[in-house]
């Protein structure tokens, strides 16, 4: 009776532990994601600035950079299929502005990218 008592209670903490470290794996997801999209959004910000100061084109090219390589993070570190298409619009936007910022243009449309960051956001938000 003793061992079926201890295969018991050794199936249920294992149980346990299991339920315990995928509820962490997840929360460590959501907080990852968070801080992402977080520094995405610092980005957003950055680049827009970058956009009212025309003294400085250079400052265009490099927030669009970084913004390019924070999305490289994220797509790297998550399967979920609504993140993955936020950063892929958020990398469309980027993209689009690279374009229009290549044209010639140095005060582009920053609306598909805060729309898209904000998609993002609330995906990643917990």
């Amino acid at each position: 009776m003793r061992r079926h008592t201890a295969a018991a209670l050794l199936a249920g903490a294992l149980a346990l532990t299991a339920t315990a470290t995928a509820g962490c794996t997840a929360v460590d997801t959501a907080l990852g994601c968070a801080r992402t999209a977080d520094a995405l959004a610092t980005s957003v910000a950055d680049l827009s600035q970058a956009v009212a100061d025309t003294e400085d084109p250079t400052r265009l090219t490099e927030s669009l950079d970084t913004i390019d390589r924070e999305l490289a993070t994220l797509k790297d570190t998550t399967s979920d299929a609504d993140l993955t298409k936020a950063a892929g619009d958020l990398g469309l936007a980027v993209g689009n502005i690279r374009t229009a910022v290549d044209a010639g243009d140095t005060t582009p449309d920053l609306t598909p990218l805060t729309d898209a960051a904000g998609e993002l956001t609330k995906v990643c938000t917990p």
